[in-house]
């Protein structure tokens, strides 16, 4: 993570700060087992997005694909892949305004947030990725994703609570009070 936040921030392009910043995705609350991944995901201000593209091309980084819920994914010279997602979504200053720091101090998104992006995105690995962090989230958590998802994707409500009862059964935690 810090060898990318460093790549990044050679190129002039912010890793923490304010909304035109980029913002790392991962693993919340330590809801889930450490899954080591090809990628990483970033979001960035969607009026930004022409410059940060420019930025990374010139950097020697590969334009690999478009992303299906906005956004592209980039490798870098060394072959890790990053998902850089442009900001759009009306759930984004909400995200970003409530980001918590991680281990090595980069802002992280909400459970809540991290959920809606998830599922917007339907690719397998992320539902699998799910419905573990969703069985090992608390009440608490799995509260204040409900709201978020009500409010954010009302018509997926059916399949997040598909998604928290087998991530309940896959990680053997029967109901949420365990």
């Amino acid at each position: 993570t810090l060898t990318v936040i460093s790549n990044l921030l050679s190129l002039g392009i912010e890793a923490h700060g304010d909304r035109s910043a980029m913002e790392l995705t991962g693993n919340p609350d330590g809801l889930m087992p450490q899954r080591h991944t090809a990628d990483l995901d970033i979001i960035v201000d969607p009026a930004d997005a022409a410059l940060v593209w420019e930025r990374l091309r010139a950097a020697g980084w590969i334009f690999v694909s478009d992303l299906a819920i906005g956004g592209r994914v980039w490798a870098m010279p060394d072959g890790l892949e990053v998902d850089v997602l442009e900001g759009h979504q009306p759930w984004i200053d909400e995200a970003l305004a409530t980001a918590q720091p991680d281990g090595e101090g980069q802002p992280i998104i909400g459970l809540p947030y991290l959920v809606i992006m998830k599922m917007m995105s339907s690719r397998t690995i992320d539902l699998g990725d799910l419905s573990r962090m969703l069985g090992l989230a608390s009440p608490e958590h799995l509260a204040a994703v409900r709201r978020a998802v009500s409010r954010y994707l009302p018509e997926d409500l059916e399949d997040l609570e598909t998604l928290i009862f087998l991530g309940r059964q896959e990680m053997g935690t029967t109901s949420e009070t365990d």
